[in-house]
């Protein structure tokens, strides 16, 4: 299907661009060109940025009613064209395809529905204990940008929570994937949201996306990307002291005790890493595995990994597809350099490319044993497949090396003993924690601590992200 990278979305209408840059939109399994996408500027900002101020009175005004309907058929228009997404996913960012459809696809439908059950429940007004009257407003028009490792994934975690609480927006989604974020962007035409409530500009982080963070008529940035992008757009906000809600990087430990199912805890330790090729920002990245059967699983997590392929995305199957650019790559083989040099035993993987993939983005799928958490391998986000064990005598120990990150954004815990699962969870500095492979559910609020953002996303609490709270106080 053709997609218009040539042109914004801006107040109902797809409009060119003012300024006349553009980069190549790169497919990662062939390394060749899809096409050329318009990146915008100050100008093309500016004039999104006006439609989404001219629209807002107008939308803050509607009732949840309205805004739950809204986004029912948001959901409807969006499924039906679920096929035209995983497609898009898998071409612009390298997801295989069967992952693509199941997973990168399907969160779409799955955080939308909990968005709109969240709306319907959520109270706008309550009236205090000493009587006064609490009142939740629309922050106002939100800046809004999205990465390209989960790229639906992410614009509805926060269109429609913006869209649930009544504000209007500017998405400027990641360069690299911008087929995805057009076509959601049909969606949003196609479903009648408001002309203005919605616009999309494409651009670079250092132009568009800061121009976007410093404007004056915005009242809230939410971004999700690196750290360092995360800290850029905080400081461009500062100036006009907006709201600022931040997803970032992260460098999750995956405590292994010996009392669980050992192979089971490696395989599902290995996908929880390896999936969507490791660029996950809440990937199970340090496997931290206890001293008495730490030999053991160094055996089976190199025995799993053998199992492992990769291939091209197009094709059906859980293989592992290529990472998202050259840039990308690089980082993943510098990184994979730096552990040896550091003194890692490689027992899968390693540097280069696999064997019969010399053209695309491919990587092997590493696995560094006997690492200390000293290491940049375990202290960096790596953003690869890449992952690094780590031995520990005792429980103390264990939550003190999970916890010796600037991070603090997933957590994973296997073990049989539930008060210890319960115990470890609760002393692990995180956002989030997953025991005994289970997964938190969309609904549930995303985020981390420390250095991996401020905020959260998903259901009640990300639609809390882009609400201000007022008082009134009345007479007695």
């Amino acid at each position: 299907m053709k997609y218009n990278m040539t042109e914004f979305y801006i107040d109902g209408t797809w409009k060119r661009p003012v300024s006349d840059a553009t980069a190549d939109v790169i497919n990662p399994a062939t390394e060749q060109s899809i096409g050329q996408l318009a990146l915008g500027n100050e100008a093309d900002i500016d004039t999104a940025v006006a439609a989404a101020r001219s629209a807002l009175p107008a939308f803050a005004r509607t009732s949840r009613e309205e805004r739950v309907a809204l986004l029912k058929k948001v959901l409807e228009v969006y499924t039906a064209r679920i096929d035209d997404f995983a497609k898009a996913i898998s071409l612009e960012m390298g997801a295989p395809i069967t992952m693509s459809r199941e997973m990168q696809a399907q969160v779409g439908i799955d955080h939308l529905k909990a968005v709109i059950s969240e709306l319907t429940e959520l109270g706008f007004e309550e009236t205090l204990v000493n009587g006064d009257t609490l009142v939740r407003m629309p922050v106002g028009v939100c800046g809004l940008i999205t990465p390209w490792n989960w790229p639906i994934n992410q614009i509805v975690l926060k269109v429609a929570p913006a869209l649930a609480a009544g504000c209007t927006m500017v998405l400027k989604p990641s360069e690299l994937t911008p087929l995805s974020a057009i076509l959601y962007t049909e969606v949003l035409h196609e479903a009648g949201v408001p002309a203005g409530v919605f616009n999309l500009v494409h651009g670079e982080g250092s132009v568009a996306g800061a121009a976007l963070s410093r404007h004056r008529d915005v009242s809230m940035m939410s971004f999700t990307g690196s750290t360092r992008g995360g800290v850029d757009v905080t400081k461009d906000a500062a100036e006009t002291v907006k709201k600022v809600a931040l997803e970032l990087g992260g460098k999750s430990p995956n405590l292994v005790f010996a009392d669980c199912d050992l192979e089971s805890a490696i395989s599902e330790g290995l996908e929880a890493c390896f999936i969507n090729t490791g660029q996950s920002c809440d990937a199970a990245t340090r496997m931290l595995v206890e001293r008495s059967v730490y030999d053991r699983a160094v055996e089976i997590a190199q025995a799993k990994c053998a199992e492992m392929s990769v291939g091209d995305p197009a094709k059906s199957g859980g293989h592992m597809g290529p990472l998202v650019s050259d840039r990308q790559l690089f980082r993943v083989q510098a990184m994979i350099d730096i552990g040896i040099s550091e003194g890692a035993r490689v027992i899968a993987g390693g540097p280069g490319k696999p064997e019969g993939y010399e053209t695309g983005y491919y990587a092997r799928p590493t696995v560094f044993a006997d690492v200390d958490n000293a290491m940049r391998i375990a202290q960096e986000e790596i953003f690869g497949p890449v992952l690094v064990m780590i031995p520990f005598d005792d429980e103390e120990e264990a939550i003190a090396i999970a916890n010796d990150t600037p991070y603090g954004l997933s957590a994973y815990v296997q073990t049989a003993d539930n008060a210890r699962a319960a115990r470890v969870a609760r002393a692990l500095h995180s956002g989030m924690v997953n025991i005994n492979g289970a997964f938190l559910g969309a609904g549930s609020p995303f985020g981390g601590v420390k250095m991996s953002g401020i905020g959260r996303e998903g259901g009640r609490e990300g639609i809390a992200e882009y609400l201000e709270t007022k008082v009134i106080a009345i007479p007695q």
